[in-house]
């Protein structure tokens, strides 16, 4: 028996481990290759208003990833890799969850982070590899030779889909660096729920429905909470009475009070926390006024003298 339990453990073990382990990769290739342009006539400009071939990179997870000190490496002969360190130290290497980097392939690393130290080549194939800090290879992609025409990119058809494909610019195939690859100009459910309900009645009475729930469910619960409440006030005062007929706690009142109490009890908390009662000093301050006093302007002339009883 005692063996069956330790199996179990062990193979619980192991089972953890396991998914662990896909965890954390799963993690490490949250950025990826997304869109690649190499020959830029008139397309996007870089910083410098120069047209230079471009390398986006997408974050596809939904937390923040950071690409300082990671690589990127391209060859377009064999042997031959030029090997790009992505600098420390810059804040916009940092990719917020679903958005992009854009790096400028022009070999001018010097103009700058997102410029790297080599150029591609329209007229070879184009392997273009990223690596993390660890040197480790994330993602790659192989461009062959004469695929893309001017201004055209090779791209995933979603942003981190596993299939790739050539944007060239007509139709829904846009060339869309530092945004998504798939346009969406229309949305589905609302072409279908205009369909189905053009005028919005079916909307309206939704949303109304929803409203009057909502305020059905604050009634029933501020009713029951109320209950409570009085229930566990009439207890103490029951407890604190010594008395344990409920008819007749109920006929006192125990534990009940009056509007009264509760409004002067919100008031007071309502200045309390709005900060609108009196900020008195701390130094009394007495003057003298001196008037001139005059017998017509006396109030014992304007009381009227009503007659003793007896």
């Amino acid at each position: 028996m005692n063996s069956v339990k330790i199996g179990i453990f062990a193979s619980l073990l192991l089972v953890t481990g396991l998914f662990s382990s896909c965890g954390e990769q799963e993690s490490n290739t949250k950025l990826l290759l997304n869109e690649i342009l190499i020959d830029n006539e008139d397309n996007f400009q870089d910083d410098y208003g120069l047209h230079s071939a471009w390398i986006e990179i997408f974050n596809k997870s939904f937390g923040s990833a950071d690409l300082a000190a990671w690589h990127i490496k391209t060859s377009s002969t064999p042997g031959d890799t030029v090997d790009y360190f992505i600098p420390k130290g810059d804040i916009l290497t940092k990719v917020n969850p679903r958005q992009h980097a854009l790096f400028w392939a022009d070999g001018a690393k010097s103009k700058g982070t997102f410029h790297t130290s080599f150029t591609l080549n329209a007229e070879t194939s184009n392997w273009i590899g990223l690596y993390d800090s660890g040197n480790k290879l994330m993602d790659q992609v192989v461009i062959p030779a004469g695929a893309l025409k001017a201004n055209q990119s090779y791209a995933r058809i979603y942003d981190g889909d596993t299939q790739w494909e050539v944007k060239t610019g007509e139709g829904d195939k846009y060339v869309t660096p530092s945004t998504n690859n798939k346009t969406i100009e229309s949305n589905a459910k609302m072409e279908k729920f205009k369909e189905h309900d053009g005028s919005g009645i079916g909307m309206t009475l939704s949303a109304m429905a929803v409203v009057f729930s909502g305020l059905l469910l604050l009634f029933i619960s501020f009713k029951l909470v109320g209950k409570a409440s009085v229930a566990l006030s009439r207890r103490n005062a029951m407890k604190s009475k010594g008395t344990v007929d409920i008819k007749e706690a109920k006929e006192k009142k125990l534990g009940e009070a009056p509007g009264e109490v509760f409004a002067a009890i919100a008031m007071a908390m309502h200045e309390f926390q709005s900060d609108i009662h009196d900020d008195e000093d701390t130094v009394l301050t007495m003057t003298r006024v001196k008037r001139t006093y005059s017998p017509w302007s006396s109030k014992i002339y304007n009381l009227r003298q009503l007659p003793p009883h007896k």
